[in-house]
């Protein structure tokens, strides 16, 4: 049957363009249509084509018998069609009809299509003829203009045919009823397409067009369609169920929201979560407390899918529900409602929890003080303070936790003032906040001088705390602090010390570690400050041809076959002839072929793009 699908969209896009096109320039477009009209009669197939689209922008009732001479033609036909399609004024429309009355098959098909497609009334009579046609694709195809055309004639024709049509027209049939039945509904006359709706759905047609009839008879009925639609979501079909939870979606009014709120609560359990995001979809006086109650309080699966509802709602008033929510024993539905408060807007969320926190207690208090660092809520900051010398270490870790994620440079006493006393796992906890806070703050000298003065008189626990810290702001001055701590009487500074540098965050520290790798003997500190050293030179500025004898001091520097794959996943990276100079020889190493060949085939493909991205650029 697709061959008499009109096109729509490309008839309106036509119409548009002539419309526009005519209005913009009168004269242009009259000289446009004659040039278009002399290819018409002179011109190849091809161009005839192209002619024919043209006279859809500007052509007028003078181009309808030069196109009408083309509905005959096999290959021309649609190409005429569409411009006949485009041009106004009852010429076009005889021509069609004269055409409808001496072709068959496929080009009678295409004709109707077009007389559907102008929805021309004067052609009802014929195509009430062609509706009888022993081709079901022209009954098919009158059927269907009918519905396009609409009004009071066409749809008794229609309705008497949808009774005696074989199956294959049937199925058409009720699809045009559909059409008009829509065109009585936009013209304000819904008896008319309950009328036809109910006839569709009584029909014996395919499940589809009753479907359809069955949207469409609800929607007509407006309020007194809802005993139709609670008919369709009781369906044990579940092709009807899921019409009416699309059309419990459109259908307004509260009764309609009510009505659906006493289905959910009578649904069996495998239909409620659908009828509540139905529900939620209408997003009404009558429907929001229930999906506020649900997210509240009832079952574990309607409740996350009400939970889920609000974020896709993005309703303020929800709120405090899902941080009620958030702070559930049950985990999925805390981190659903963690997950949907990321919806809410920040105004509304971070002053509640904000507010929440001062008398909150237990798990609720743990949950608030992680969701306020998340959040990086500074009101909240006292309150994380106040967690992050509580008792609980479970409420202590998660202050610490959300102060460095919350505070800013001036604020960095608060984590610095905790390392005082701090057992072991507190100390971990309070280098991984300050690491993160100050990764986070963009200015890192403010950073460095609130660390800097603490670290001479630290103890040897607290020493390495601070390192992490300077290394993460890797400013200058943290740096020289960082090296003058390799010389620390202590082993665990010392360490400390190394491991910040071969983590540091800036290109600055590539000069010490290459340093420190040429003069270690110590086979686990050098795959530290190889790695460092590879991950540095890939953030650095410099040169490739200068990255790549960095690279080559680092091979000369260890025959390690762990350190060498490392430094093989860093020069792969290089786009330069050097680089591959370096790699040729490791792939005869058995200990690290593979990682050889990974590299030079990187490098390679790299060096290609690039020159022909250079070529391309210089044409």
């Amino acid at each position: 049957m697709k061959r008499f699908i009109p096109q729509l969209v490309g008839f309106a896009l036509a119409v548009a363009l002539t419309v526009n096109a005519r209005a913009a320039d009168p004269h242009a477009s009259a000289t446009k249509a004659r040039e278009a009209l002399t290819a018409l009669q002179t011109g190849t197939p091809a161009e005839k084509a192209l002619a024919c689209k043209r006279l859809a922008i500007y052509g007028d009732a003078s181009a309808v018998p030069a196109l009408a001479a083309l509905l005959d033609n096999e290959q021309l036909a649609a190409w005429a069609r569409t411009a006949l399609e485009a041009i106004p004024g009852r010429a076009a429309d005889k021509a069609l009809r004269d055409a409808a009355g001496r072709l068959q098959g496929t080009l009678l098909v295409g004709v109707i299509n077009s007389i559907g497609v102008r929805r021309d009334t004067g052609a009802i009579r014929l195509l009430a003829r062609k509706l009888k046609d022993a081709d079901p694709e022209v009954a098919s195809a009158a059927a269907i203009a009918l519905g396009r055309i609409g009004g009071r004639r066409a749809a008794t024709l229609l309705e008497k045919q949808l009774a005696s049509a074989s199956p294959p027209v049937a199925n058409e049939v009720a699809r045009a009823c559909v059409l008009c039945a829509e065109r009585f509904l936009a013209e304000k006359q819904p008896t008319r397409a309950v009328r036809l709706y109910d006839r569709v759905r009584a029909a014996n047609v395919p499940k589809q067009r009753i479907l359809e009839a069955t949207r469409g008879a609800i929607l007509a009925r407006g309020r007194e369609g809802l005993p139709l639609l609670l008919e369709t979501l009781r369906s044990p079909d579940r092709d009807t169920f899921r019409i009416g939870l699309s059309v419990a979606r459109e259908l307004p009014g509260l009764a309609v929201s009510d009505a659906l709120a006493a289905e959910l609560r009578a649904a069996p359990p495998e239909r409620r979560g659908l009828l509540l995001m139905a529900l939620a979809d209408r997003n009404d006086a009558a429907a929001w407390p229930v999906v506020r109650n649900t997210a509240a309080s009832g079952e574990k699966a309607l409740r996350i899918v009400a939970i889920e509802a609000i974020a896709r709602l993005a309703n303020p008033d929800g709120a405090p529900v899902l941080l009620d929510a958030a702070t559930d024993a049950d985990a999925q539905i805390a981190d659903a409602a963690k997950t949907a408060l990321g919806s809410l807007p920040a105004d509304i969320v971070n002053p509640e929890i904000a507010a929440r926190l001062p008398r909150a207690t237990g798990n609720a208090r743990r949950v608030l003080i992680r969701l306020a660092g998340e959040r990086q809520i500074a009101a909240a900051l006292p309150e994380m303070i106040r967690a992050a010398r509580d008792n609980d270490s479970r409420l202590r870790a998660a202050g610490i936790k959300a102060l460095g994620e919350t505070v800013e440079a001036k604020d960095l006493g608060a984590l610095t003032d905790l390392l005082a006393g701090a057992n072991e796992d507190d100390l971990d906890a309070i280098q991984d906040a300050l690491e993160t806070a100050c990764t986070r703050i963009k200015d890192k000298d403010a950073c460095a001088a609130k660390l800097l003065p603490l670290l001479s008189g630290a103890a040897p626990s607290v020493k390495p705390v601070l390192l992490h810290a300077l290394g993460a702001a890797g400013t200058p001055a943290a740096l020289d602090a960082v090296k003058s701590a390799l010389q620390d009487a202590n082993d665990t500074v010392r360490d400390a010390a190394l491991r910040a540098l071969a983590n540091w965050s800036e290109p600055l520290a590539l000069p010490t570690l290459l340093e420190l790798f040429r003069t270690t003997q110590n086979d686990a500190q050098r795959a530290l400050l190889v790695r460092g050293c590879v991950r540095l030179l890939e953030a650095d500025t410099r040169a490739a041809a200068e990255k790549v004898n960095v690279f080559r001091d680092l091979l000369a520097g260890t025959q390690r076959a762990a350190d060498r794959k490392v430094i093989l996943s860093g020069l792969a990276n290089v786009a330069d002839p050097g680089a591959l100079e370096l790699v040729q020889p490791l792939l005869d190493d058995a200990e690290v072929k593979a990682e050889a060949k990974l590299a030079a085939d990187k490098i390679t493909a790299a060096i290609k793009k690039a020159q022909e991205a250079a070529a391309k650029a210089k044409k």
